[in-house]
């Protein structure tokens, strides 16, 4: 009876090879077709870009025929192409998660003969603008909300910069009306905030395609998914007919179920043979995959065991609670061995990389290397801070908060795994040198949207979290932009849990801590009192709220000893009147936007108050930004 479970292994192992090799010699030949150039990836070293690991995923195929008639590949360097109602598109990046594309258009696949504009009159050198509307109709795409909104309020500055009208008719129709680049995009109204006029509307939208628009598809909507799946039920694979103007669905399978029919008198003796080699190979596998599997657990409890920092974090959190964990490797192969080329910045305690997981989502790898640490005493502090950030971030929700995908603890390094927001930081735009963060961009009603969803943040923190959080450290630098330019806050590592202490008479819960946090932004009454409370965040704030009325850092040492401080800078020349010094000359202040710049520098002035309870909290802050910015956009 022991050796039962052995021999039905053994049968089952010769059973299925039998029906694999049946399902080989009798499958459609479209089958092996849309198979064999899988395999043949697999085995290549040629890069299919934004797929760096692995093949493809379903639905985009790289063999015609195979999967959907709008996902077809041509895997080049830089860029792969993707063809969409017979226009061609590189392909910028693809997100899993959300469906989405970012698409750029390759402009010889969008003009003709008949349609090229005049070299010398046409604006030839703007590269990316073809000569007609890109129309999606008809296809599962759509262009994404953000994207259409940024042109529904694309507006030339008086008097417009027209090219020659009568030769160049397209060029003066988008100059006018900006939507008809994406024909897809119609004549809705979107809800983006104006963004403020612009000098060279065709200069903007030749940028504008070559950083490339999102598109979406909705996989509920399209028949073809509907078909596929009851195909995948049976074991088929997806394709289409590519000859067929209609594109009708196909479904590729290998012809079974078995049947004894199939064996004719000629093969008995090679089936025979190919099954007792088969049975052998089984065995043998099978006792190396059951050592393998046995070593890889052995030494993978091992190392549990072993390291403090996942002992600390199972000790606080059940493991289902927790976010993935990978490998170092995992990370290391992601990030191209941590090649300097893919740094994108400094995180609190180590270097953040770019990498793309194996199934390609883009994210942020934050590296902190233990040995880089001077003593027992800092990497401690570390340590905790990174556990702190697991726990706090797999803990909350919120689409203004970053999110975390993993971690790694390691013997050569702390490694954790955020959301990718490509376009920087609020420094990076307010402060920094980088033509890609153009301080312009910051019109005063996208500031006021970056002020009300940071605060939006905050508020989550401080009123919707049990116990509520307290981040430490809101600043510029951890203010992350993405490209529609909503924020991310991100950067736990300081956050700390807000718990009552028992013995407290306060309404208002508190926790006696050594005051950490960035220079310029940490609350005085926490640094004086060592009592850490959610006021402390909206002191911080009030510094953001000021660097976002001024366009100033908030420390300058070139600045008079009493005023390096921003608070202490902006706070003087509100008491004495003074406050259109200090605005950001780049906002072109008129009557209507002061009025906004002095509601806001109003509220920063109450939220920076050296007195804790003569600040407001998160949930009035809030209240009085949503007050602002109706008044702003005339509600």
């Amino acid at each position: 009876m022991a050796q039962q479970p052995h021999h039905s292994f053994l049968l089952l192992s010769i059973w299925t090879l039998i029906c694999s090799l049946y399902s080989i010699i009798s499958a459609d030949p479209q089958f092996h077709e849309c198979t064999s150039k899988q395999d043949t990836y697999l085995r290549s070293s040629s890069p299919c870009p934004p797929f760096a690991s692995t093949p493809p995923p379903f639905p985009f195929s790289l063999s015609p025929g195979c999967g959907h008639p709008f996902f077809q590949l041509k895997c080049s360097s830089p860029r792969s192409t993707i063809s969409i109602n017979n226009l061609s598109f590189a392909l910028l990046q693809f997100d899993p998660n959300s469906s989405s594309l970012l698409l750029s258009p390759q402009l010889s696949s969008l003009t003709s003969s008949t349609t090229t504009r005049p070299a010398a009159t046409c604006s030839s050198d703007l590269s990316s603008i073809p000569a007609h509307s890109i129309n999606l109709l008809g296809s599962p795409f759509r262009v994404s909300d953000s994207y259409c909104s940024r042109l529904s309020v694309l507006r030339s500055c008086s008097p417009p910069n027209l090219p020659n009208c009568s030769h160049c008719p397209w060029e003066c129709k988008l100059v006018k009306n900006p939507l008809n680049l994406l024909r897809d995009c119609g004549s809705g109204t979107h809800s983006l905030q104006q963004q403020g006029c612009q000098t060279d509307i065709l200069e903007y939208l030749d940028n504008f395609l070559k950083i490339g628009f999102q598109v979406e598809y909705d996989e509920s909507q399209d028949s073809y998914f509907s078909s596929c799946r009851e195909c995948k039920s049976k074991k088929g694979i997806c394709g289409f007919n590519s000859s067929d103007p209609e594109k009708s669905f196909l479904c590729f399978q290998s012809r079974t179920p078995f049947s004894p029919t199939w064996i004719h008198q000629n093969d008995r003796k090679r089936v025979a043979i190919l099954c007792s080699v088969s049975a052998a190979l089984c065995l043998v596998i099978a006792f190396l995959v059951f050592g393998i599997v046995f070593r890889y657990r052995r030494l993978k409890s091992l190392k549990t065991e072993d390291d403090p920092t996942t002992l600390f974090l199972h000790r606080h959190r059940s493991a289902s609670l927790l976010p993935p964990a990978f490998t170092f490797e995992e990370l290391e192969s992601s990030t191209n061995r941590f090649d300097p080329k893919r740094k994108i910045g400094d995180g609190g305690f180590g270097s953040v990389y770019l990498g793309q997981l194996s199934d390609a989502r883009i994210v942020a790898v934050k590296y902190l290397h233990r040995h880089n640490q001077a003593a027992a005493a800092g990497r401690a502090f570390s340590t905790k801070s990174f556990c702190n950030e697991i726990l706090i971030l797999s803990s909350i929700h919120h689409s203004n908060l970053v999110k975390l995908h993993g971690y790694c603890s390691d013997p050569r390094g702390l490694l954790l795994v955020y959301d990718y927001v490509p376009n920087g930081t609020l420094a990076d735009h307010l402060h920094g040198t980088n033509n890609l963060h153009r301080k312009s961009s910051l019109t005063w009603q996208v500031r006021l949207d970056i002020a009300l969803q940071t605060a939006l943040a905050i508020e989550y923190l401080h009123f919707s979290v049990k116990p509520p959080i307290v981040h430490r450290d809101i600043t510029s630098s951890n203010i992350f932009i993405e490209k529609d330019m909503r924020i991310k806050v991100g950067d736990f590592g300081l956050s700390r849990l807000l718990v009552m202490p028992e013995t407290s008479s306060s309404s208002s819960g508190y926790v006696c801590t050594g005051p950490q946090g960035t220079p310029g932004y940490l609350d005085p009454d926490y640094h004086r009192s060592f009592r850490l409370t959610e006021k402390s965040d909206v002191y911080s704030f009030g510094v953001v709220l000021l660097e976002l009325v001024s366009g100033l850092r908030a420390v300058d040492q070139s600045r008079d000893k009493r005023e390096m401080a921003l608070a202490d800078h902006v706070v003087s020349k509100i008491q004495m009147g003074l406050l259109r010094q200090v605005v950001d000359p780049v906002l072109g202040v008129d009557g209507e936007t002061m009025k906004g710049i002095e509601s806001v520098a109003e509220l920063a002035f109450r939220c920076v108050a050296a007195d804790k309870d003569d600040r407001p909290d998160s949930r009035e802050v809030v209240e009085e930004l949503r007050r602002i910015r109706s008044q702003a956009i005339g509600i």
